[in-house]
């Protein structure tokens, strides 16, 4: 697999540790190489929605782009709910276009214990990743980059890629 950067930034009041958690399974599952940014954003107020209670999330991918430096991508970790505008809640989202992407704790949170939660930042962090290196969405229940509309969902996907994925980032690697 090819060495590509990715940052990761905390935004708000989202737990540095968490992007930790996401180290090894960036590296092992698509060949990505962790950097954290060098500065963390404040909360996105300005993504706020009053309406919904809920904060848009390409307005915080926004944000993220500038940080960007030639060949890398971006994750960002929030802990707000997000939205876009035709669902009622995304747990993230990434844009290829713009190499960012984003990931919210906020729902991930609920009837989680610590190692719970570790885990689905986990999952649902590389299912953003992969979009951000290529991957589309998988019918794989168990595939990290499996669409999980909920939290049953985003327990029974697994950390890894299934086979149809791996081979399909092979390919996207050459």
């Amino acid at each position: 697999m090819s060495s590509r950067v990715m940052q990761l930034a905390a935004i708000g009041s989202a737990p540095p540790a968490l992007l930790r958690e996401l180290e090894a399974p960036l590296t092992m599952q698509l060949g990505v190489t962790p950097l954290y940014a060098r500065i963390s954003l404040a909360a996105p107020s300005y993504a706020y929605n009053k309406d919904r209670n809920q904060y848009h999330s390409n307005a915080i991918m926004r944000r993220l782009v500038p940080l960007l430096e030639p060949g890398q991508t971006i994750l960002g970790l929030v802990d707000v709910d997000l939205f876009v505008p035709d669902s009622g809640f995304v747990f993230g989202e990434a844009d290829r276009e713009s190499r960012a992407a984003v990931l919210s704790i906020a729902r991930l949170r609920q009837g989680a214990d610590e190692a719970l939660l570790r885990r689905r930042v986990q999952v649902e962090g590389l299912h953003q990743a992969g979009h951000l290196v290529g991957l589309s969405y998988c019918e794989d229940a168990r595939c990290a980059m499996f669409l999980a509309p909920t939290l049953p969902d985003v327990d029974r996907k697994q950390t890894s890629l299934c086979h149809i994925c791996r081979n399909e980032l092979a390919k996207l690697n050459r």
